[in-house]
């Protein structure tokens, strides 16, 4: 039995679920909505103030799907209730991040600056000039936009410069060392 899978969802107060056919999944909070069609196998009920997902059968693709799903649905209730956040550390002599309106400016050493617009329902927010806080209601995309933002100049392994996940590590390499 899948561990994940057979939690029960709790929908804390404020908090629409709506399951539509095909299972389309809306979920209202204080937040915003999101929506998400979810595997169409997978059995995804209303008890009470409880959402449980449950499987038909026990084949291997059943198995991952089974807590995948859950996992899906218990993601979008966190969001539209506390939202999800990405912290990125820009490293780097020279290397800054500015706001201008919805557009993130940065410098990294290239010759031109990088230019990066907020997508919609998402929004990025300076913490000094070299810490960038991504916010949004949709892990995926927040976790995605923040990907695309550490990938215009990922951090690399002699100096630590770039731009990397405030939780990260970085392995670090030695340098070249000199003839005698």
């Amino acid at each position: 039995m899948s561990r994940i899978g057979k939690m029960p969802i709790a929908i804390p107060a404020g908090v629409t679920v709506e399951i539509a056919e095909n299972n389309k999944v809306t979920v209202k909070g204080p937040k915003g909505t999101l929506e998400r069609v979810l595997p169409s196998e997978m059995d995804i009920k209303m008890e009470g103030s409880e959402i449980v997902v449950s499987r038909p059968n026990d084949l291997k693709k059943m198995k991952s799907l089974h807590g995948l799903t859950r996992t899906l649905i218990n993601n979008m209730v966190i969001g539209v209730t506390e939202g999800y956040e990405k912290k990125l550390e820009v490293n780097g002599v020279g290397y800054r991040a500015q706001k201008q309106g919805k557009k993130l400016v940065l410098s990294l050493g290239y010759s031109h600056p990088v230019e990066m617009e907020d997508p919609e329902g998402l929004e990025t927010v300076l913490d000094g000039q070299n810490i960038i806080v991504v916010k949004g209601i949709d892990k995926e995309k927040v976790g995605q936009y923040a990907a695309e933002i550490r990938a215009k100049r990922a951090p690399e392994p002699y100096k630590g410069k770039g731009i990397k996940y405030a939780d990260e590590v970085i392995r670090r390499k030695v340098g070249k060392t000199g003839k005698k």
